[in-house]
């Protein structure tokens, strides 16, 4: 049987518009996915429906499907997306009445039963993370168009790949191929030099969308299509593959793929080769993830310039006591980005940031905008800010909860109306920890010097919920070697401050020459809890490549 090939459209909610036109016309295709959804994402289309019940889902997409609709139905293209976000079944009437609008023949079908909001009460949005039989479901029975809530990002790839090869439910390890393709395409560019730590490897400037060329037997090439920027190499999907990951046990609702057995190599120019990718049954349970309002929001950035900067922080900070005093939360933050001598203003200036957060929004609102512009002339020399403070804004908390397989009504909607149940699992593991892999001997003493970790190692870093991870790979095996003794979990919080008093755990993966680091709490209740300067962790990755330890020079 030929490949089935696999392309993605969207990495996020407000990626590059124009992805969807130009993977329809750069090559061949089969499928071309696109996903919409995080964590994020659910918290701003809860709070839209609020605002109008018939929103809730990704309407970027439909302006897309506008000038694409009749590409996609021309060449054959199945489209299988995500954007349904809250509102599945609204989404795909609205496909509908495009394609009639357009007088394009196409058959739309749509997944639900991921709404568990009813069942968690306070909670904004409650969603279970949904596999890829619903999907299958509707390609089998036709469909051109398969819209879906909340599944896995990786169900995108998994649902259309059993449809194509008439998968069993347990057939783990084709599933678990699939699963490794559909987690490297999931986030678009990612995949082909974009956000990599090495990009000038190659031409970053605009990089080309991914695509999988995926086997029946669950193995699979990554590429491109021919002429697009980028790049694709085994460094690409290395950094891919640990992104937003932890340990060797990767799991979801339809297989646990083990991470640990997954094999690349460079398959020719742009093309990587993953395989071997052994699955196990899934878990017993399914992750539900809520989003609430967990109250408002405030901040307020000084800007310190020149000389006595941590006596103008003080006097600043004792100023505004009194007015908060009465509020819940109170965080403040001294970067100093300010330079001895420095050659303009901005590189002479540190910033104090003061983030407030209460449960009552006057209480982070006008009396601490008032409090912070009163100081304009009574406060330290050189004062002003980047932004007079606003009103406050709400802000998110998410957290996740597991109910049972049964517990979720999985339903495929057909193009023609009826209603497919897709069955639970069948068989399921409870989730263990793998124990630690042998690594490699340790390299023998040489002479180091000290430099940036980020000269031998790679890294990429993300979020989940209140934790983030961190991926750090060698790109060769005596880098690997040195890394695998090196940077052990206690190294790691010395090279991190903020991750010192946290629970960190660090996960071997030796196929990959590489290191995933799970630093618990660090990101408080969520992205929308905006709990820290990078309140996705996004770059946490490249901070620690930028940290000076001790290299052997051979490495250099």
């Amino acid at each position: 049987m030929t490949a089935l090939r696999i392309g993605n459209a969207s990495g996020f909610y407000g990626d590059r518009f124009d992805a969807m036109c130009e993977m329809l016309t750069g090559g061949e295709l089969d499928v071309l996915t696109g996903d919409y959804l995080a964590e994020l994402t659910m918290l701003i289309l809860g709070r839209d429906r609020l605002k109008d019940p018939a929103a809730g889902y990704a309407r970027t997409f439909l302006r897309q499907l506008e000038e694409c609709l009749g590409l996609a139905h021309e060449r054959g293209v199945r489209i299988v997306t995500n954007a349904g976000g809250l509102n599945p079944a609204g989404l795909a009437d609205a496909v509908g009445r495009l394609a009639d609008r357009l007088g394009i023949p196409v058959r739309v079908a749509h997944v639900a039963g991921d709404d568990l909001t009813a069942a968690h009460p306070g909670s904004l949005a409650a969603h279970a993370y949904l596999g890829g039989f619903g999907i299958t479901e509707c390609l089998r029975a036709g469909a051109d168009i398969v819209v879906t809530g909340r599944v896995t990002d990786a169900a995108l790839v998994t649902g259309p790949a059993a449809a194509h090869f008439g998968w069993s439910a347990t057939e783990y390890d084709r599933l678990a191929g699939a699963v490794a393709a559909g987690h490297v395409l999931e986030c678009g560019a990612q995949a082909t030099g974009g956000n990599y730590a090495f990009f000038r490897d190659g031409d970053a400037r605009r990089p080309g969308f991914p695509l999988a060329e995926l086997h029946e037997d669950g193995s699979c090439v990554i590429t491109k299509h021919p002429g697009t920027g980028g790049f694709v190499d085994v460094g690409t999907v290395t950094a891919q593959l640990l992104y937003e990951t932890a340990g060797a046990r990767y799991a979801g609702p339809d297989v646990t793929a083990r991470l640990d057995s997954v094999r690349l190599s460079q398959d020719g120019p742009d093309r990587v080769r993953i395989e071997g990718v052994r699955g196990e049954a899934p878990p017993p349970t399914l992750k539900v993830g809520l989003n609430r309002l967990g109250g408002f929001r405030n901040e307020v950035v000084f800007v310190l310039t020149g000389l006595d900067i941590e006596a103008k922080a003080a006097l600043v900070r004792d100023q505004m006591e009194p007015a908060l005093g009465k509020v819940a939360d109170v965080r403040w933050e001294l970067a100093r980005t300010d330079r001895s001598d420095a050659p303009t203003e901005e590189t002479a200036s540190a910033l104090l940031r003061l983030v407030v957060r209460d449960p009552d929004q006057g209480a982070v609102g006008r009396a601490l905008s008032g409090a912070a512009v009163e100081l304009a002339l009574a406060s330290y020399p050189g004062f002003h800010v980047l932004a007079p403070p606003g009103k406050g804004s709400p802000y998110g908390v998410f957290e996740d909860v597991y109910v049972p397989h049964g517990s979720v009504d999985h339903v495929a909607v057909l193009h023609d109306g009826r209603r497919m149940p897709v069955p639970p699992a069948h068989d399921t593991a409870v989730l263990e920890a793998v124990p630690e892999p042998p690594l490699p001997e340790p390299p023998e003493p040489r002479r180091t010097r000290r430099a940036p970790l980020g000269l031998v190692a790679g890294a990429r870093s993300g979020d989940k919920g209140g934790n983030a991870n961190v991926g750090v790979w060698a790109r060769t095996d005596d880098a690997w070697r040195w890394l695998a003794h090196e940077l052990t979990a206690d190294r790691f919080r010395e090279l991190i401050p903020e991750s010192r008093e946290l629970t960190v755990v660090r996960h071997a993966l030796p196929n990959l020459r590489a290191l995933n680091f799970v630093v618990e709490g660090i990101l408080g209740a969520g992205v929308a809890a905006q709990h820290r300067f990078d309140p996705q962790a996004k770059a946490l990755g490249e901070w620690l490549r930028s940290r000076h330890l001790e290299i052997p020079e051979a490495l250099l």
